[in-house]
C-alpha cells in the first residue's frame, strides 16, 4: 500500500500531479518542472519532503554509537549544528547518505533517504549498545523544505548555514534547519505531522507575493543534479565507496574507528565522478555509456535537461588514468537512443557555470 505524507490532501487541492516514489504518493510537479526549478534558482520554492526518514539516537553512549556508525566526525558538532555524512558497510560502501543533527550532548537526529528508512533503522539497531535508545520517529515528523534566494526573507530568519534551532513557527514547535538539497540557500522545517498543513499554508501565503511556488520531486531532482549532489541509487549505492563518489570530504579517517574504515585504507581505484555538458542535442540518462577516444570509460549515473543552462547535463562515473582536472575540457561521446552525441567534461557544479 502506498503511503501518504501529512500534506497529501493539500497537494490534491493544489492540482499536483502525483506519482509513486519509494512507496509514497508524492507530487512530481504542480505548475511544471521548469517553472518550479527556476523559481527556486531565482526566488523560492516550497517542497514536501515528509517521506524522508527520521531516526533518533539518545542516551549516554549516543555519540560513541554515532561515531561508530558514520564516517564523518560527529564529535565536532556542538548542539544546534548538523553535518552531511554516511552509513557505510564493512566494505566501505554506502548503506545510505544521511544528515546528522546534534540536538543535545547525548541526543542525535539522523535524517535518511525515504527508500532506505527501514533498512537504515535495522542497520543501526544491529549495532545498538545498552546505554543508547534508538527510535524510528519517521511517522511522527513532517518535513518541509523552503529553498531559494528569498527563503530568508520569507521566514525572516538569519540562521547560519548548517545551524539549526528548536523554536516556534506559526505557533508550532519545530526544528528549523538552515540546510537543503537544491544548491540554494534555504531551510528545512521538521515539525509534528499534525502541524505540517498549517505551516505549509502559512509559508505559501506569505511567500506568494514574492514569487514562491509549491514544487514537486521533478524540480527537486533537476535542482540537486545541477548542484552535483549525489542521489542514492544513482551516484552512490552499496557497491560504491566515498572515494569513488567524490565524497572524500565526509570521511574523517583520523577520528578513530568506524564501520568501513579498514576497507577504506585500501588503495583507491581510478573510478571517479565527472560532470558532462552536452555539445550536441540530446538528454543523457542513467545507464548510457560514455566513450573517450572511442573507448567506453564509464556510464551516466544521472542525467537531465538543465532548466538553468538550457542544455542536457549529466553526472557520470568513469574509470580512467587521467585525473579529474586533466579530464576537464575533454570531449566524449554519449550513446543516446543508439545515436552518438558529443558532450564535454566540465567542472562542477553546473549551477555555478552561469546562465545562457
Amino acid at each position: 500500500m502506498t503511503e501518504q505524507t501529512p500534506l497529501h490532501s493539500l497537494h490534491k487541492k493544489l492540482g499536483a500531479k502525483m506519482v509513486d516514489f519509494a512507496g509514497w504518493e508524492m507530487p512530481v510537479q504542480y505548475s511544471g518542472i521548469k517553472e518550479e526549478h527556476l523559481a527556486v534558482r531565482k526566488k523560492a520554492g516550497l517542497f514536501d519532503v515528509s517521506h524522508m526518514g527520521e531516526i533518533e539516537i539518545y542516551g549516554q553512549g549516543a555519540l560513541t554509537l554515532v561515531q561508530r556508525l558514520t564516517c564523518n566526525d560527529a564529535s565536532r558538532l556542538e548542539s544546534g549544528r548538523s553535518q552531511y555524512s554516511a552509513l557505510l558497510t564493512e566494505q566501505g560502501t554506502f548503506v545510505d547518505d544521511i544528515m546528522v543533527y546534534r540536538r543535545a550532548e547525548d541526543h542525535f537526529l539522523l535524517c535518511v533517504n525515504a527508500s532506505n528508512t527501514l533498512k537504515d533503522f535495522e542497520w543501526i539497531l544491529s549495532h545498538r549498545q545498552p546505554d543508547v535508545t534508538i527510535e524510528n520517529r519517521s511517522n511522527a515528523w513532517g518535513l518541509i523544505a523552503l529553498q531559494g534566494p528569498l527563503a530568508r526573507q520569507i521566514l525572516s530568519s538569519s540562521l547560519k548555514k548548517t545551524f539549526f534551532e528548536e523554536t516556534k513557527l506559526y505557533g508550532a514547535s519545530v526544528l528549523l534547519s538552515a540546510t537543503g538539497y537544491t544548491g540554494e540557500d534555504g531551510f528545512e522545517i521538521f515539525c509534528p505531522a499534525s502541524d505540517a498543513e498549517k505551516i505549509w499554508t502559512e509559508i505559501l501565503e506569505r511567500g506568494k507575493p514574492l514569487g514562491l511556488l509549491p514544487c514537486g520531486l521533478g524540480a527537486r531532482d533537476t535542482l540537486r543534479l545541477e548542484a552535483a549532489y549525489p542521489l542514492y541509487g544513482h551516484e552512490i549505492d552499496d557497491k560504491t565507496t566515498p572515494w569513488e563518489a567524490g565524497l572524500d570530504w565526509i570521511v574523517k579517517m583520523q577520528k578513530g574507528d568506524f564501520i568501513g574504515r579498514t576497507a577504506l585504507k585500501e588503495p583507491r581505484n581510478d573510478k571517479k565522478p565527472v560532470g558532462l555538458k552536452m555539445i550536441e542535442s540530446g538528454i543523457p540518462r542513467q545507464g548510457y555509456p560514455v566513450l573517450l577516444e572511442d573507448q567506453e570509460v564509464g556510464r551516466i549515473t544521472s542525467g537531465t535537461f538543465s532548466p538553468l543552462l538550457e542544455i542536457g547535463i549529466a553526472l557520470a562515473s568513469v574509470t580512467c588514468c587521467l585525473t579529474k582536472e586533466e579530464l576537464v575540457g575533454k570531449r566524449v561521446r554519449i550513446t543516446i537512443r543508439e545515436k552518438s552525441r558529443i558532450a564535454e567534461i566540465v567542472r562542477l557544479p553546473f549551477n555555478k557555470q552561469g546562465v545562457k
